[in-house]
């Protein structure tokens, strides 16, 4: 006796849903590296450097008022020094404070990590010379010397 035959369209069912779970966990992961990416960039980085530059301004006016501090207490004939402290570090990275001329002003310019903040030194800028660079790390000093050394 002969079997009849039956004939099925094959399932292709268990196919479908392996591909649907190939393409979706693969757009998923794109989708994941992409936000890590974005992330770091947008919630970590921006907030850092706008922290950055507003702590380099609140440096630099600490610099100029010291000076201009020192300045107007300076002996019309002698030396006079001062110390003082600045942060270590802002936002876990170095920095430098550069205090010099740029054009017919002098100012000092604060930067690191890729920001830079400039301040004006108010009251002294016309009429004495101000020089110098420091960094963060340690005692910082300001020395005035009547006789311009």
């Amino acid at each position: 006796m002969m079997r009849p035959c039956i004939t099925e369209p094959p399932n292709e069912e268990g196919v479908t849903r392996l591909m649907e779970y190939v393409i979706v966990s693969g757009m998923l992961l794109l989708l994941m590296v992409v936000m890590i990416f974005t992330v770091n960039a947008v919630f970590m980085e921006g907030p850092a450097n706008n922290l950055r530059y507003h702590a380099f301004v609140d440096i630099g006016n600490g610099v100029s008022t010291r000076i201009v501090d020192l300045y107007v207490i300076a002996p019309g004939n002698g030396t006079i020094a001062t110390k003082f402290d600045i942060p270590d570090d802002v936002a876990g990275a170095d920095y430098f404070v550069n205090v010099g001329m740029t054009g017919a002003s002098q100012e000092i310019q604060v930067q690191g990590g890729g920001i830079q903040s400039k301040i004006a030194i108010a009251g002294v800028g016309a009429t004495r010379g101000v020089t110098g660079n420091t960094t963060g790390a340690g005692w910082n000093m300001i020395q005035y010397n009547s006789s311009g050394v």
